[in-house]
């Protein structure tokens, strides 16, 4: 009887410290992989990884922030994110719209800001369920404590998926219009904008109708943004 009941406590042992294991790598790791994303580009994120596995290619060239066109910047805000550059990481009013719209029969859309999404681009796999949207939360704390806005934007626009193995502006400036980032027309950039939600499905060289005049639309919205909603824009 002894030795069966020694095993028992020998392998609760190891369920503890596995569990005691994984509660400090999911408190711990996020804030030690962004303090380390602050300063130094990332090489990698977990959809590319995906994407490689699935036989898709990476293409990517980091670009700083001042070399990317101020339109990709603002076009991005103005479509995904209005208040970026003055909320922390969490925009109550766009996840009240989303439900409200989902309530209403409207069709899904999106209440992650760009901070969250960040977040989830950076650290965590595809997926929708509760418990990656409370890492994602999670992360999204952590990162508006330790990184600038502009810094957010950064990694965002380099990390961003553009297309079939296209990640960040450069890539899909480059495959897109054959032109450096830097280069983008407001036009250009309004319509890489727009694709965000769906990059896969959607081409930014060879938009369709609608997403024509939504990259129309969110060109008129950028001109009607207050400075201080874009004052993390770039110049």
């Amino acid at each position: 009887m002894g030795k069966p009941r020694e095993m028992i406590r020998t392998f609760g042992g190891w369920v503890r410290r596995g569990v005691i294991g994984l509660v400090a790598l999911l408190a711990f790791g996020p804030p030690l992989v962004l303090a380390v994303y602050r300063v130094v580009p990332p090489p990698v994120t977990p959809l590319m990884l995906l994407r490689s596995i699935e036989g898709q290619p990476i293409r990517k060239d980091w670009t700083p922030l001042d070399r990317i066109s101020p339109a990709l910047a603002r076009s991005v805000i103005a479509s995904e994110d209005n208040f970026f550059c003055q909320h922390r990481g969490f925009d109550l009013s766009a996840f009240q719209q989303a439900v409200e719209g989902w309530w209403q029969g409207k069709g899904r859309r999106g209440g992650s800001t760009i901070s969250q999404q960040t977040a989830k681009n950076l650290l965590l796999l595809p997926s929708r369920t509760v418990f990656r949207k409370a890492l994602e939360a999670y992360a999204t704390i952590w990162l508006e404590l330790l990184w600038s806005k502009e810094r957010i934007l950064e990694v965002y626009l380099n990390i961003a998926e553009w297309g079939p193995g296209i990640y960040g502006a450069e890539a899909a400036a480059q495959a897109h219009f054959n032109r450096p980032a830097a280069s983008l027309t407001a036009r250009q950039a309004a319509t890489l904008a727009v694709v965000l939600p769906n990059p896969l499905r959607w081409s930014a060289a060879h938009p369709p109708g609608s997403l024509v005049r939504r990259a129309g639309m969110i060109q008129g919205r950028v001109a009607q943004l207050s400075p201080d909603l874009l004052e993390c824009s770039g110049p």
